[in-house]
């Protein structure tokens, strides 16, 4: 290869790395800035404490101490955990029969997708608004409808057994909508062909759905499986809006997340809220890794 070709070849080869820088910096900036930067100044937050009038004092691993002794940490820690298991395990079920129904030709399908999608495109706030209507102890429209069965229901949203069961109901309604499409696209790019081998093997339609269709689903069923563990794991809204920081059940009901939120914005002990939330962080690190080491055993990619 003479000089100038040699000359021209690195030249090119220039151009592509700094367009591709060009291209990339963008991301490389919002990430910097929305998510790197507020971490660091998370965990240097978590070695200190603040007075009443912002005083900033280094405490070292003093607030780390504090959570090994708090058990308000611990009950919050349960309910996370509890408030994820069932929301996930609820949501991929549900949404994967409602998958499975839609994928077959149900009649009215376009209509039944929009009804299931729209909760996702509600908003927050409005949406915790009339389910907080729904469960009212007294006016609610289901205890209006236990009565008409002679059911006596209980005040959902005060009372400490129901209220955590209460928030688990409307996160499961909240994640259907989307957990449903992308199980659904899933569905679709499954080869008919193999649908129609079961089929001439003479496996009937509950046999065909374990051992052909659920098998090619794994690996849409583990992204919905994973990010919507990471969305409980961050459910703030509805223990928010529907039972709020003076509730009386929300001892039984709050979450890490809700906890840090407590801690940080209305005692304002800054430091020890990015404790918890660095706690939380960590947990959902782990929990993420346990996913992905797991789903070697179940996930199958061909």
């Amino acid at each position: 290869m003479t000089k100038p070709a040699v000359r021209a070849r690195e030249r090119y080869e220039w151009n592509a790395v700094f367009w591709a820088f060009v291209l990339i910096a963008p991301l490389v900036i919002g990430e910097t800035l929305f998510a790197l930067w507020p971490l660091a100044q998370s965990i240097y937050l978590s070695f200190t404490s603040w007075g009443v009038f912002g005083q900033v004092r280094w405490t070292g691993g003093a607030n780390y101490l504090r959570l090994l002794h708090d058990p308000e940490v611990y009950s919050a820690l349960r309910n996370t955990i509890f408030l994820s298991v069932a929301s996930v395990a609820g949501t991929v079920t549900i949404a994967t029969l409602f998958a499975a129904l839609l994928n077959v030709g149900v009649r009215g399908t376009s209509i039944y997708r929009v009804l299931l999608f729209l909760p996702v495109v509600t908003m927050p706030a409005a949406s915790a608004m009339v389910w907080k209507w729904i469960y009212n102890g007294d006016l609610g429209l289901l205890n209006a409808a236990l009565s008409v069965i002679g059911i006596d229901g209980p005040s959902w949203l005060t009372d400490k057994s129901f209220a955590l069961w209460s928030v688990v109901i409307v996160t499961i309604w909240n994640e259907i909508g989307i957990a449903m499409i992308i199980l659904l696209a899933g569905l679709q790019g499954i080869p008919r062909s193999l649908h129609e081998a079961a089929h001439l093997d003479g496996a009937g339609p509950f046999a065909t759905f374990f051992s052909v269709t659920l098998p090619l689903l794994t690996p849409t069923l583990f992204f919905v499986v994973v990010t919507s563990t990471i969305g409980a794991f961050q459910m703030f809204d509805a223990i928010f809006l529907m039972i709020g920081p003076e509730g009386y059940a929300i001892e039984s009901a709050q979450n890490l997340i809700f906890l840090f939120y407590e801690q940080g914005f209305i005692i304002g002990d800054k430091g020890y809220a990015a404790a918890i939330v660095l706690v939380l962080f960590l947990l959902i690190a782990a929990v993420t890794a346990i996913q992905f080491w797991l789903q070697r055993r179940w996930v199958h990619y061909e």
